[in-house]
């Protein structure tokens, strides 16, 4: 009969940690969303795809690592290097690199510069 009440008094525990826990996060959450701050994640800079990494280039929607670094060896294996002419002069330049098509040019677009 101990080891009975012993199972009901843990159970009881349990749930009552786990209201607890809820109770918390929805507090944090509200304070998050009254604070105003935003769950996206939003790029302060536009990126330029002649010069940066792919540390820069991942955080553009719909480019994975294995993107960002086709993006970067096309650009350092690209011809016109040497004369000084980058190897992406527009948006649309990034569709020469095998994975990208206009699709997902178009969604980054907006976050591309070029320089």
């Amino acid at each position: 009969m101990r080891e009975a009440g012993q199972k009901t008094i843990q159970s009881f525990a349990f749930v009552i940690s786990v209201c607890a826990a809820v109770c918390f996060s929805l507090g944090f959450a509200s304070e998050f969303v009254r604070s105003g701050q935003s769950c996206e994640i939003e790029l302060e800079n536009r990126i330029n795809p002649n010069d940066a990494p792919i540390a820069s280039l991942v955080r553009l929607p719909g480019i994975g690592v294995s993107r960002a670094g086709a993006i970067v060896a096309y650009r350092e294996n690209f011809g016109g290097k040497d004369g000084g002419n980058p190897a992406f002069q527009s948006s649309n330049d990034l569709q020469k690199v095998r994975g990208i098509g206009p699709k997902t040019v178009q969604n980054i677009s907006e976050w591309l510069k070029f320089e």
